[in-house]
Formats: C-alpha cells, structure tokens, sequence
C-alpha cells in the first residue's frame, strides 16, 4: 500500500510545480527608440544608378538627355580612368532604386543599381560642394 501511495505522490508531485510568469517593466521610450532604430537601419543603403560608362563627350550628350526627360533626381559625371560614369540619384531604400531604375530603362536600357564606396561617394559630395564656389580671376 505504501508503495502505491508513494508513486502516487510521485506522479501527483509535478502538477503542484510552479507556475511562474515573467513580468517585464520598460518605458515606452525603449520601444520607440528600438522601433525608429530599425527603420533607420532598413532603409539607409545609399544607392545610386549607373546609366552610362564611356568617354567624356558621350557621358555629357547622355547627361543632358537624361535631364530633358527626368529632372527630379541629380546627376553627376565622375571620372575613374579612362572613363567617364553617370551616376543618378541617391537612394536610401532598395523599393526606390528599383522603382527609378525601371523607369529610367524605358530610355537608357544599360543602367544598374549599385552601392558606391565610401571614397567615391565624398569625391561626388566634394564636387558638388565645388561647384557652388565661383571661380576667382
């Protein structure tokens, strides 16, 4: 009887364990700083298209025709030896880049999505910059 009554209490002992649950207290600024640090993190890739690579007076026949069609999107010419590149735009999201590039292939049916280094996207920043300083005589 006594072993009946002890693998009794030994199959009855684990529905009597703890039932525990874990409350975590955080602020509310956690959540939202996490939650805007996420969309940070998605969207920024810097992403540029590339619709032309060739010489310099192609590169500035193509430019100009680029910017009759399209002129809500910038556009620089850069030099990496021997040729001249046309970049457009600067896009943050991959949906953005995806949705120029189709739109600009109607016309320029060679363009590509890229990532530039790091190096080339301060060459483009520092000419832009010089452009806006007027030339002393």
């Amino acid at each position: 009887m006594r072993i009946l009554f002890i693998c009794l209490l030994i199959s009855i002992f684990p529905m009597f364990g703890q039932n525990g649950k874990v409350i975590i207290n955080q602020s509310n600024k956690l959540d939202s700083v996490i939650k805007l640090k996420k969309e940070l993190n998605g969207k920024i890739q810097n992403l540029r298209i590339q619709i032309y690579n060739g010489d310099r007076e192609n590169a500035e026949l193509i430019m100009q025709e680029y910017l009759e069609i399209y002129s809500d999107t910038s556009v620089n010419i850069i030099y990496e030896t021997p040729n001249y590149k046309i970049w457009i735009g600067n896009f943050y999201t991959q949906l953005e880049a995806d949705k120029k590039l189709i739109e600009i292939r109607k016309k320029f049916r060679s363009a590509f999505i890229f990532r530039p280094e790091v190096a080339e996207i301060n060459d483009v920043i520092d000419e832009s910059e010089n452009e806006d300083i007027p030339e002393l005589d």
